[in-house]
């Protein structure tokens, strides 16, 4: 139990039964009244994020989620494959728990992996991840790093945009919360 007065972001917490992380609060003083907490929750399997309203010090459920830094093996039939590098003990994930990751991860990078009674709720992955590209249109004669942007296809299978100048084989760099282009690597 914590009040909610003691909220942090990245807290989860049991409400009814389901598990939700605290990605924003704010104490809210009106001019009348009792002190407020606002939040707004994500569900951990779902994703759906909620605005929910409490009065200061009422006391939640907390929820005891252990973050473990491992390491991507490989996708099999079952999901994905991680290590935990300091017990070197294998996890498999889902592939609907892994979601939209699956498209930074490559073998051997690492990842934390949010774990709860032994089943994993999700992966936090680094803000940004090198990837080469393995296709995109040659840049044609002119093409300037000012200009605007074409198609590229990276080694895990996602589209992203990138610079005209860019060519097949080039590694980029990648912004994992959104897919956007960051940069040339080397």
């Amino acid at each position: 139990m914590a009040s909610t007065n003691d909220l942090k972001n990245g807290m989860v917490l049991d409400l009814d039964g389901q598990l939700w992380s605290v990605i924003w609060f704010q104490h809210h003083k009106p001019g009348k009244g009792n002190t407020v907490v606002r939040t707004k929750l994500k569900h951990v399997l779902s994703g759906k994020v909620v605005d929910r309203t409490f009065n200061s010090d009422t006391k939640v459920d907390t929820a005891s989620v252990d973050r473990r830094e491992m390491q991507y093996l490989y996708h099999d039939g079952a999901g994905y494959v991680f290590m935990d590098t300091s017990s070197y003990e294998q996890l498999v994930i889902p592939d609907d728990t892994v979601g939209d990751a699956k498209n930074y991860l490559l073998p051997e990078h690492m990842a934390t992996v949010a774990i709860h009674e032994e089943t994993p709720l999700y992966l936090d992955l680094p803000a940004s991840v090198e990837l080469e590209v393995t296709y995109t249109e040659p840049g044609l004669q002119g093409d300037r790093s000012t200009g605007g942007t074409k198609p590229a296809t990276v080694e895990t299978g996602l589209q992203i945009q990138v610079p005209l100048f860019l060519t097949t084989g080039e590694r980029v760099k990648v912004d994992t919360r959104d897919g956007s282009y960051l940069g040339r690597v080397g």
